[in-house]
């Protein structure tokens, strides 16, 4: 596996599809990978600055801490302040709520907040504090959402009643919908997520070739894998026929993981979801469904959703839309650094702001 892996970094081969690349591109060619993990392995292989002036790579919303909305996160904030452990994932820690707190500050005030690497984690934190109430802050999009679905299963069968989660979970499909319906959005075509499409295949995605004539492909994380992609994406685009490809055979089947959507579908039902930057996508989110509604932190805790205005001067919307660069922003390397960061794009490692710093500056 390692020498096949090898193939896809292989120098030679690299060079090869870039001369095709400068060869047919056509005028000037706007490509948005939607994954945050695209959008490191992009500039960790420095593709970027090997491709023509003329294609332009631009950011989407596909960092899942990124895209949680500013009310989520005052809601998890307020909730860390009553008589709850709070568990999480690690990116969460540092995304700026209302003046600036975050969980490590709540953490450092005396709130009950642990970083888990899974839901199941989160899970044995409950059964290891029966006492407690134990809240999993669920985020991310169909790539983790089966593996909450899985835990909630087994909370339920095991009859764990202290163990909540609040579903902030989102689907890719809906806001590539949104993003091509704003029409100050130029995009010539989508690099959609390998990870994502692991679990949902290709039917989600072929509507941005037949409704809206784009081309897109499935794409893996190798500097190969992108390079094919943008190729393949050219060459739709020069012919007039926009198709969805799967070019990450290796890893995504054209059907996905059927027994993890049937997981999800299981626990989850489809809703209406914030999403910073972009506000309400209708039926793009995932909460927890009546059968799980004893699970389900919004309910059984009474949380809310308020209305929390963006933060003052953070532009990390429109880089989640492709508007602008991370370094159009006025705050960036200013008064927003990984070490001290105003929005999420600059805190989690799958953010656009993040990578830009961290490779072009």
């Amino acid at each position: 596996m390692l020498n096949l892996l090898n193939k896809f970094k292989d120098p030679e081969l690299c060079r090869n599809i870039l001369r095709q690349i400068e060869a047919e591109v056509n005028g000037q060619f706007k490509f948005m990978e939607v994954c945050g993990t695209h959008t490191v392995a992009i500039f960790q292989s420095g593709l970027r600055s090997l491709l023509p002036e003329n294609i332009i790579h631009l950011s989407g919303p596909g960092c899942p801490v990124c895209v949680t909305h500013e009310s989520e996160v005052a809601a998890y904030l307020e909730l860390a302040e009553k008589d709850v452990i709070i568990t999480t994932f690690g990116d969460l820690m540092r995304v700026p709520g209302p003046d600036r707190k975050n969980l490590k500050n709540a953490q450092a005030e005396g709130a009950r907040v642990k970083v888990v690497y899974s839901a199941f984690d989160a899970l044995k934190v409950a059964m290891e504090n029966p006492q407690d109430k134990v809240v999993f802050l669920g985020i991310g999009f169909e790539t983790t959402a089966p593996t909450v679905a899985a835990t909630l299963k087994i909370a339920k069968e095991q009859k764990i009643n202290n163990f909540y989660v609040l579903s902030f979970h989102k689907l890719v499909p809906p806001a590539l919908k949104v993003l091509l319906e704003d029409q100050d959005t130029e995009i010539d075509g989508f690099l959609l997520p390998g990870h994502v499409s692991t679990i949902i295949g290709l039917k989600p995605y072929l509507f941005l070739a037949s409704e809206y004539q784009m081309p897109a492909v499935i794409s893996g994380f190798e500097p190969l894998d992108i390079l094919q992609a943008i190729l393949l994406m050219i060459r739709q685009k020069n012919s007039g026929q926009p198709e969805v490809v799967n070019n990450y055979k290796r890893a995504v089947a054209d059907n996905g993981n059927p027994r993890a959507r049937q997981v999800m579908d299981e626990v989850f039902e489809i809703t209406d979801a914030s999403w910073r930057g972009i506000g309400t996508i209708p039926q793009s989110g995932l909460g927890l469904n009546e059968d799980y509604e004893q699970l389900d932190g919004f309910k059984a805790l009474d949380i809310t959703l308020r209305d929390v205005p963006p933060i003052p001067g953070c532009r990390c919307g429109d880089v989640l839309k492709g508007k602008i660069r991370p370094d159009e922003c006025p705050l960036f390397k200013k008064a927003c650094t990984p070490a001290s960061p105003v929005g999420p794009c600059m805190v989690s490692t799958e953010g656009s702001c993040a990578a830009y710093f961290k490779y072009m500056v």
